[in-house]
């Protein structure tokens, strides 16, 4: 069986529906052995299952996602001038597969580009992991509220650095 081919790109307004299937999918089904039901229901309710809010967000964000056969699979919201992710979410079965780490590849570029010297996320436990064997600094545990839900999460960072090619 070979793997699905990936391809990477700035959002446009067609994946916004993608985009509210793939956070949804990935909270309900992706986290389920560090948050409980009552949780993740709570957290997939903090953001509406609709495309409309979703192209109001790729306004408010630079959105890269990752596309198999023309459908957004990932994707992750960059606020620039912070140096912030504010999402990253992948579709649950293609979790695992340096499909994240792709996306924040690219989001570390755009950083770059951009003079910033750090890029930093608050990471869900389940992202936290993943995040921390590759190099980020844990800078604390934070809790969130979502829909009456207390949420655990950790502040991470990390420095940018060029690859010469």
């Amino acid at each position: 069986m070979t793997s699905p081919r990936i391809l990477y790109r700035a959002a446009l307004s067609r994946d916004a529906a993608d985009q509210a299937e793939v956070f949804y999918h990935a909270v309900m089904q992706g986290a389920t052995a560090q948050y409980d039901l009552t949780q993740r229901q709570a957290w997939a309710s903090a953001l509406p299952r609709e495309a409309s809010a979703w192209a109001v967000r790729q306004a408010l964000y630079t959105t890269l996602v990752a596309t198999c056969d023309g459908r957004c699979v990932a994707f992750l919201e960059l606020d620039i001038p912070t140096g912030r992710v504010v999402t990253l979410y992948v579709w649950p079965t293609l979790a695992g597969r340096g499909i994240g780490t792709t996306l924040l590849i690219h989001a570390e570029r755009l950083l770059l580009e951009h003079g910033i010297q750090h890029i930093q996320i608050d990471a869900s436990l389940m992202l936290c992991e993943r995040l921390l064997r590759r190099g980020w600094r844990d800078l604390g545990e934070e809790w969130v509220e979502r829909g009456g839900e207390r949420l655990r999460r950790h502040h991470l960072k990390k420095p940018i650095v060029a690859v010469e090619t």
